[in-house]
């Protein structure tokens, strides 16, 4: 009798190259500075730590099916209708989501060139085709999203601000896009680094997906607010929408200790505001002491540079990046976001900002 090969995946799932997380560890017991997943050089608010651990005591309970106590929280905060909000284990199950309602076979959406990896494997997971505009100066471009839209298009999405580049559309630009696209594309803002952006032309995108039924923000709690170990993210859809997710989500999709954690990350706003501080009192100085040293970033309004190396060997980033290594730190290798020979850097402390200057200016001078 013939072996059974097994069940065969759809066609275009083996097509998919899994997303692959930056280098968190190294080899031996030394501390490691890891400045390669954007996470927050201040952790999580002690209030938010105090709440995750009285929740341990009902682990055996049910969270609210509906992460009731945090779309209250976040509607307070923002003044928005708690029922057009959805919990998700992070922004990107929610992503997945909105894929998962809107895309299909025959259907096209739209991501630029160097947007997050998630947008391109959400659409071809659902048999859609992902079509890929190209970015001007590393920053999204209205005009070339708009030339690509077809008939065949369900779906455009714009990380802003980006990553791995930093780069951000004005309020303006976003209000263009919008009014280009046809009402039955669904226009997905991913923002999930807003709370970083000080730029006074800025909007997340809670104004536009409030007025409109095409437009959806989604936000996550992984980075300024520190808890990117629990997995917790929100949208703010239209009615139709958030009705669309909740029907297809997990019924108990976010756990009680991260609903508990996020509503006391909320509140203690003094937190997050130390944590903006902090970004905006390194990112401008570390850009320059990068410069002083022949490296080039890419202005940034997130909590990380796009640090470009030369092309010349010995001084590549690939050779940074092992060069790093041995000295214990971690950046992160951006190959497969279309730039093969740079390396982004998280603003961390300033313990952790200092050494990594000080090891690339040894790098540089040893080339």
């Amino acid at each position: 009798m013939a072996a059974r090969s097994g069940p065969v995946p759809r066609p275009g799932i083996l097509d998919i190259a899994p997303y692959v997380p930056g280098t968190s560890a190294l080899p031996g017991a030394a501390p490691v500075v890891k400045l390669s997943s954007n996470e927050t050089p201040l952790g999580p608010s002690p209030a938010a730590i105090e709440a995750y651990r009285a929740e341990a005591t009902h682990l055996s309970r049910y969270p609210d099916g509906s992460a009731r106590p945090l779309r209250e929280a976040l509607a307070a905060l923002h003044g928005i209708d708690a029922g057009r909000i959805v919990c998700g284990a992070g922004s990107d199950e929610l992503l997945n989501l909105l894929a998962a309602a809107y895309l299909g076979p025959g259907d096209e959406a739209i991501y630029t060139a160097h947007g997050f990896l998630v947008y391109k494997i959400a659409i071809l997971a659902r048999g859609a085709t992902p079509v890929v505009a190209p970015e001007t100066n590393h920053t999204a471009d209205v005009d070339a999203i708009l030339e690509r839209v077809t008939p065949a298009t369900r779906m455009v999405f714009i990380a802003n601000p980006n990553n791995p580049t930093g780069t951000y559309l004005p309020a303006g630009e976003i209000i263009r896009l919008h009014a280009g696209l046809p009402d039955d594309v669904l226009l997905v803002l991913d923002a999930a680094y807003a709370e970083y952006v000080r730029s006074r032309d800025y909007e997340s995108g809670i104004a536009l997906a409030g007025a409109h039924g095409n437009v959806v923000m989604t936000r996550t709690f992984s980075k300024i607010y520190g808890l990117a170990s629990l997995r917790i993210g929100w949208a703010y859809c239209p009615d139709a929408v958030a009705d669309t997710l909740n029907r297809i989500r997990g019924p108990f999709n976010v756990t009680g200790p991260s609903i508990a954690a996020a509503v006391a990350a909320l509140k203690d706003r003094p937190h997050m505001e130390k944590a903006v501080a902090h970004n905006e009192a390194f990112l401008g100085p570390v850009a320059e002491q990068l410069a002083r040293i022949g490296l080039e970033t890419t202005p940034s309004v997130g909590n990380f540079l796009l640090v470009h190396f030369p092309e010349t060997p010995g001084r590549t980033a690939q050779e940074a990046d092992a060069f790093l290594h041995e000295r214990r730190i971690i950046l992160r290798r951006v190959t497969e976001y279309g730039f093969p020979n740079a390396l982004r850097m998280t603003i961390g402390t300033d313990v952790e900002n200092h050494a990594t200057i000080e090891a690339l200016t040894a790098f540089m001078d040893a080339a």
